[in-house]
């Protein structure tokens, strides 16, 4: 794995049961690209092998929030990414904390 981000989805929406539902689908689409990922309280870590393509996933999850219903979608995107070799997975981040 050569690259991470972090993405947090924030829809706008009417109430918050409404963006619960529309980050929702936004997980649901992550879940669906078989890549390896964490749902955290503020944000979701996802690994990947290219740059490119996970920005491709955190480009689409603003269209399916938008498809879901959010009249406008902000996100806070964090990435890290190795050119030579690997970036720290989420287990070795995190694992000892479980």
């Amino acid at each position: 794995m050569s690259a991470g981000i972090a993405i947090q989805i924030l829809p706008q929406a009417d109430t918050d049961e409404e963006i619960c539902r529309i980050v929702d689908e936004v997980i649901a689409y992550i879940a669906s690209t078989g890549l390896r990922y964490e749902v955290g309280p503020f944000e979701t870590s996802i690994e990947g092998g290219s740059l490119d393509e996970l920005m491709e996933v955190a480009k689409e999850c603003h269209h399916v929030a938008a498809r879901a219903g959010a009249r406008k979608v902000s996100s806070y995107i964090k990435t890290v990414y190795r050119q030579e070799g690997q970036v720290l997975t989420i287990d070795q981040k995190i694992g000892k904390y479980r």
